[in-house]
């Protein structure tokens, strides 16, 4: 299934994670509704190295990666559950237990450090990077799992606010001045609300 490129308009990934189903204009389009989808919807993230990716895609047995999709599916809404009820307050030590799933999920991860040529501007031209290894379709949870985590430690939940269009679904982080953001995006749901609004007003009259 051809899809249109994935929406990233949430100022998180975390958040462009749970936005992975959407309905941009009629229709809802769920960009992780098979295996393919995910490698490419991973691939517009740059969660995955590319090399990886198609070495995934290569070597995946048949019906392999829409497996890994479905789990993909389950944790975005999951996620997505933790997520709704807590936006809009901040989080506390209370929620840890609420994310023993995501937990579980990093603690399959396989990292490692190593020294690679870096750019130009790092001393001697080297640099310490984390990597990790690809060994199955599997792995590709994990960079997700890692986004997740992030998200959960590193915004403020109170910030957290979904996107004020009626049928609109997506969700976004509020980084504005005065926290004043309304919509996902001024292109998708604003003008619509601006061209609702001034109809209201010519009728109005």
């Amino acid at each position: 299934m051809q899809h249109s490129p994935a929406i990233f308009v949430a100022d998180a990934l975390g958040l462009d994670f749970l936005n992975s189903i959407a309905t941009p204009v009629d229709i809802p389009i769920d960009w992780l509704d098979d295996g393919e989808g995910l490698l490419i919807w991973l691939e517009q993230a740059r969660m995955v190295p590319a090399e990886a990716l198609e070495s995934i895609r290569a070597q995946a047995l048949p019906g392999e990666l829409d497996k890994v999709a479905d789990q993909a599916r389950h944790l975005r809404e999951w996620f997505r559950g933790f997520v709704q009820e807590r936006k809009g307050h901040p989080l506390s030590t209370e929620d840890l237990r609420a994310l023993e799933p995501l937990n579980r999920l990093l603690e399959r991860d396989e990292q490692f450090s190593r020294i690679v040529t870096g750019d130009p501007g790092h001393a001697a031209g080297l640099e310490f990077r984390t990597l990790r290894r690809w060994r199955s379709p599997e792995s590709l949870l994990l960079p997700i799992g890692e986004t997740l985590a992030k998200f959960v430690c590193e915004e403020s939940f109170s910030n957290v606010k979904a996107c004020e269009g009626p049928a609109c679904t997506l969700m976004f982080v509020d980084h504005t001045r005065g926290h004043t953001r309304r919509w996902c995006s001024m292109a998708i749901c604003g003008n619509r609300a601006k061209q609702a609004a001034h109809r209201h007003r010519l009728k109005a009259h």
